[in-house]
């Protein structure tokens, strides 16, 4: 080498030094299916969004629309 390290020598000099501190990366599964949970805020936007369709008109043009018969709680 000519005195002067490299990008990657000097990455792979951080992320060692890095593992040393912080300890190996955790690795699952990689074939387990993924689960995904929903949270309180998650489940309010699912229950608002219920309450919207959405229009194309002739142009092509996409719009939300309140479905009838409901109303909006916020």
């Amino acid at each position: 080498m000519t005195g002067h390290r490299s990008f990657i020598d000097i990455w792979m000099r951080s992320t060692g030094k890095l593992a040393r501190l912080f300890g190996e990366a955790d690795r699952g599964d990689p074939k387990a299916p993924i689960v995904h949970k929903h949270d309180a805020y998650e489940n309010e936007s699912d229950r608002e969004l219920r309450d919207i369709e959405i229009e194309t008109d002739t142009e092509g043009h996409h719009y939300a629309v309140r479905k009838s018969g409901r109303t909006w709680h916020k």
